[in-house]
């Protein structure tokens, strides 16, 4: 009885061992084709990152509460807590910003970059700091500061920078603009 027990165990495993192959080709396992990577696949990948984004966003300032942000078409948020002159126009491209700035992630709060010694002279629209730090500058005025948040399409994208910032990054900006040199006419 014992044997007959035994002999079917192995005849059932064996079944299953053998069943469960990939179909060979000349001895060797043949893969499964791999369906080609179109522009709907990237467009799909890009939206649910968008979506998941949005989300941790959402959940971030939700315990902030005096983070009072505004929202542009392209997706920056940006609060200006402490407001200069009204009377000082608005930057513009090429114009020269000094600022100081201090740049982190926003899941981690690891500070990435922070103006050291002096402040940073940006040239707007004319430089190789994030797009949506460009754009928030547009939007202040001498002595304004600001805290952005920065998506990861308006900072350093899919790589990161490559040094300090990881992939798909959520930057939290915090600018100071000190002076202007207006190059627009």
């Amino acid at each position: 009885m014992i044997k007959l027990i035994v002999s079917m165990a192995l005849m059932v495993l064996g079944l299953l061992l053998f069943a469960c192959q990939v179909p060979s080709k000349g001895g060797k396992a043949v893969p499964k084709p791999k369906k080609p990577w179109e522009k709907g696949n990237s467009i799909a990948y890009n939206q649910e990152i968008n979506e998941r984004e949005q989300l941790k966003i959402a959940a971030f300032l939700d315990h902030r509460k005096d983070f009072k942000m505004s929202l542009t078409p392209s997706g920056l948020r940006y609060y200006i807590y402490k407001k200069g002159p009204i009377n000082q126009p608005l930057l513009k491209a090429e114009d020269i910003a000094l600022v100081s700035i201090k740049i982190q992630e926003m899941e981690a709060g690891v500070v990435c970059y922070e103006t050291e010694d002096g402040l940073d002279e940006i040239k707007v629209d004319r430089n190789d700091y994030e797009s949506g730090l460009n754009e928030a500058l547009k939007l202040m005025r001498k002595g304004d500061r600001a805290k952005l948040i920065l998506p990861n399409h308006l900072a350093h994208g899919l790589v990161g920078d490559l040094d300090k910032i990881p992939p798909l990054s959520i930057l939290l900006v915090d600018v100071s603009l000190e002076d202007i040199i207006y190059t627009s006419k």
